[in-house]
């Protein structure tokens, strides 16, 4: 018979690991959130951020609320599908027309290969701008320090909190530099519901850097291999999916501020090299270059992270046993994108540009996947959930817009080729 000091000493054991594992459930959960979050505010956008509001001025702000409101009917359908089918998108594609999903594969990592290019050029032109480190130097560290966090166990274990702590220094330092930089708020306002011009290649551009290609679903994807799937699990995925949402849209905003309150002032950026990085040093002068330099190197680290991760679960079938091939694919796209980054020596800004707009040619294919299963697999795939008719009507407007876009682009896309 136990002692009552025995029995004192050995209750707490449950409640101890209940709070455990309630903490490594939450961790996963922020995890899956920022890298949704910090996939979305690559170099890539910060790069299109800087140069469309030199080009467009306030106007801008209509396709950033564009590609909110995008954002919202997308994800919200995404993780949904994804987290109650247990099922990869690219099982999705394949489950509604054998091959779909494949295809869908091969797509996505072509431009995850791009995108990771550019993220590796952006860290190592952000460890320049912070300490003055060659940037070829800065890249190759960068994807260096990518590989070491699925090399090395206690990395991995520590991923999560990593991409937490990146993508909240980004949002306060960015919010920092919106504040000194004064922008027009009320003439970017007037602007989200009447814009002066409106620019669909730019809209499909900044779409498929933020919401398209791997993007779209590197927070479902980290989601699922949390374990976190099921009917049981709807409530936990859509806040997830709406605290991932409006992180992204706080720093599209901040950032469109940013750079505005500059070109609002009189400052071009069209001959900049960096823009974005020009635009903090003008707004904050040594330091804002400074903290540009922080910002675009942990957008970088995070993209990196982000690109090679989404699309190795794309290149790898969905199993347990597969944790790590995975991992090593992971390893393999890094190190490819690294060479060819080493071999191309940047990325250029008209790369990182069809990227985008490549992206934005890829996300309806695969939307349109997310919404038929909703729409009409709901028993065979989705274990019989019912599945919102509200969520069903804005993601098939979402899929009508994207097509839209993406149809109003499509020479613009080969235009950018020659």
């Amino acid at each position: 018979m136990a002692t009552p000091a025995q029995s004192q000493s050995s209750s707490p054991q449950p409640n101890a690991q209940q709070a455990i594992a309630t903490a490594t459930t939450r961790g996963s959960i922020m995890g899956a959130v920022f890298l949704m979050a910090t996939s979305a505010i690559g170099p890539g956008f910060l790069t299109q951020t800087a140069t469309f509001t030199n080009k467009l001025g306030a106007a801008f702000a209509f396709a950033i609320v564009v590609s909110i409101l995008l954002d919202i009917a997308i994800q919200l359908n995404v993780w949904r599908v994804i987290g109650v089918s247990g099922l990869r998108a690219q099982e999705l594609g394949n489950r509604v027309v054998p091959g779909l999903g494949w295809l869908l594969s091969a797509l996505i990592a072509i431009g995850g290969f791009v995108f990771n290019i550019g993220n590796i050029a952006g860290g190592g032109l952000g460890l320049n701008s912070m300490i003055g480190l060659d940037p070829k130097i800065g890249g190759i560290i960068t994807a260096a320090l990518a590989i070491a966090i699925f090399i090395f166990k206690h990395l991995g274990a520590a991923l999560d909190k990593i991409l937490v702590v990146l993508g909240i220094s980004m949002m306060v330092l960015t919010c920092y530099v919106a504040f000194v930089s004064h922008p027009p708020v009320g003439q970017a306002l007037r602007n989200t519901v009447l814009p002066e011009t409106i620019d669909w290649l730019t809209i499909t551009t900044l779409v498929g850097g933020t919401v398209g290609g791997y993007i779209t679903y590197a927070g479902a994807h980290r989601m699922l291999d949390s374990g976190h799937i099921g009917v049981e699990k709807v409530s936990a995925l859509s806040k997830s999916s709406i605290t991932g949402i409006i992180l992204t849209g706080i720093m599209r905003i901040v950032l469109f501020l940013a750079v505005l309150g500059v070109v609002s002032a009189g400052v071009s950026l069209t001959d900049a090299a960096n823009p974005a990085g020009y635009a903090f040093q003008v707004a904050a002068g040594e330091i804002g270059l400074r903290i540009f330099g922080f910002v675009l190197w942990a957008a970088s680290l995070s993209s990196v992270i982000g690109a090679s991760y989404t699309s190795a679960t794309f290149l790898v079938p969905n199993k347990a046993d597969n944790v790590r091939i995975q991992n090593i694919v992971t390893i393999v796209f890094i190190t490819i994108s690294s060479v060819a980054f080493i071999i191309v020596g940047t990325a250029p800004a008209l790369l990182l540009v069809f990227a985008g707009a490549f992206n934005g040619l890829v996300l309806p294919i695969g939307f349109s996947v997310i919404i038929f299963v909703a729409c009409f697999r709901s028993h065979s795939i989705l274990h019989g959930y019912r599945y919102p008719r509200w969520l069903i009507v804005i993601g098939m407007i979402a899929v009508v817009i994207a097509w839209f876009l993406a149809w109003r682009s499509f020479g613009g896309v080969f235009e950018l080729l020659h």
